[in-house]
């Protein structure tokens, strides 16, 4: 019988599996981005080291040194600029830190260990401040500039009307050391965002470490954000008779899609036609629970298949059919919000394992987000086109370019240049075949209206 030599069997089941593919391609190579000084401008405009001395909340003398040396200011400044200048590791912005400084923080030499216990020691709370000192600015901002045509007698009949959707975050990887002991992919949380329907600019966010929570936990945090008159577009995830009821007794209101199975009865025809239905109706009848305030379905034959809008505006002159139905679609806009936090601006990676962590990370790129929305907004207006046709991605691609011009010539501005330069940067969306199809069968569906 052979004898088999223990030490060597525990080596080789031990010894990790050879990863399969090209090195070449799967070990990516990426270079910070250059600094940019119109980002970093709006950024220092926004969350200057001067909004952080409302935050201060322990003395300097109570702190460690580490604490002392990483503060708010400095940390916001790390966290910022690993977001807009798409830093993969936090080596290397340690190095950027040391040799040229980051943004308004002057050159200085931290360790990694201590950039690693700061991510999970400073609260994160702090950074949802930020969020909160920049949303209020954006949206002063925001109060001087003309809604599009299509929209803005809608818009003038709510004081707010916002888009909000739930994601849920990436894996985090396991090489994190409170990870390595988890089976199985451990996943980074869950956020709850709201963005403004037209301007697609951030007005809230939320985070729960749990994947898995139910959208409807979210219900009383959004009833109490949402001002009173105000409209929230969400999906069938915030569905429920209660929310609805709440909303209602509140003079809140909300748009979304109808269930499939829920029962009604119809109280009242407002208008139809071949390809529309517009009802007043009354839901769970039997429920446990009904619906206590009456409801508005909005139905369209879209194709071959009818697609129900459910909402408590009543009243077709404050919202016509036709407009429950393309505010909706609109909902998608939140979806490519989603898109470009998490591929474009690298919230699909998470640099720590920490729930503190994470939330710092999120929080950053969401003002980095509104930042570059809010300048978006700005080539949109100088290039006289409707803010969604300008491409959120193509803006921020173009910082590289912009940045290589300026070397040549440091008396460039950026939105002039831009201005001159969006046909080869690919600033405006194209109007696709598909798009001119899908203008020409919303026609057909609401000629019968207009009429």
């Amino acid at each position: 019988m052979v004898e088999v030599n223990t030490g060597v069997l525990k080596r080789a089941m031990s010894k990790p599996r050879k990863k399969q593919g090209n090195p070449d391609f799967r070990h990516r190579v990426n270079v910070p981005a250059p600094a940019s000084e119109e980002i970093e401008s709006r950024l220092f405009e926004l969350v200057s080291p001067g909004t952080f001395t409302n935050l201060k909340e322990v003395k300097d003398k109570e702190r460690s040194l580490r604490s002392r040396v990483l503060t708010l200011p400095v940390m916001a400044a790390i966290v910022l600029s690993i977001v807009y200048r798409q830093v993969q590791h936090l080596t290397d912005v340690l190095r950027i830190l040391e040799v040229e400084g980051l943004m308004w923080v002057e050159a200085t030499k931290v360790s990694k260990q201590a950039l690693s216990q700061r991510l999970n020691s400073l609260p994160a709370h702090l950074f949802a401040k930020l969020l909160e000192q920049v949303i209020e600015c954006l949206a002063a901002k925001r109060s001087v500039r003309e809604l599009a045509p299509a929209w803005a007698s809608v818009s003038e009949k709510f004081p707010a009307i916002w888009i909000g959707d739930a994601s849920t975050l990436e894996a985090m990887k396991k090489h994190f050391g409170q990870l390595q002991e988890k089976t199985g992919a451990v996943l980074a949380g869950k956020m709850l965002m709201v963005v403004e329907a037209f301007t697609h600019t951030p007005v809230a966010v939320w985070y729960d470490a749990d994947a898995k929570r139910n959208e409807t936990r979210w219900w009383q945090a959004l009833l109490e954000r949402l001002p009173s008159g105000g409209l929230l577009v969400v999906d069938m995830g915030f569905y429920g008779f209660e929310w609805f009821d709440s909303l209602t007794t509140a003079n809140k209101y909300v748009l979304t899609r109808q269930k499939e199975k829920v029962r009604y009865k119809v109280a009242r025809v407002l208008s139809d036609g071949s390809h529309y239905k517009d009802e007043i109706i009354q839901m769970g009848w039997h429920h446990t629970n009904p619906c206590r305030h009456p409801m508005r379905q909005v139905s369209v034959l879209w194709g071959k298949t009818w697609y129900h809008y459910l909402t408590n505006v009543l009243d077709p002159q404050q919202l016509s059919a036709q407009e429950v139905c393309e505010l909706y679609r609109r909902r998608w806009r939140i979806e490519d919000a989603f898109l470009l936090t998490k591929r474009l601006l690298g919230l699909s990676y998470l640099w720590v394992g920490g729930t503190n962590g994470v939330q710092m990370q999120i929080y950053a790129t969401w003002i980095f987000y509104a930042v570059l929305n809010d300048l978006c907004a700005d080539v949109a207006v100088a290039l006289q086109q409707p803010i969604e046709r300008i491409s959120v991605e193509m803006v921020f691609r173009s910082f590289y370019f912009f940045h290589r011009a300026l070397l040549r010539n440091p008396g460039l501005q950026l939105i002039p240049w831009l201005v001159e330069h969006h046909r080869s940067m690919g600033l405006v969306k194209a109007v696709r075949q598909r798009h001119r199809r899908t203008a020409a069968r919303s026609l057909d569906i609401w000629a019968d209206a207009l009429t």
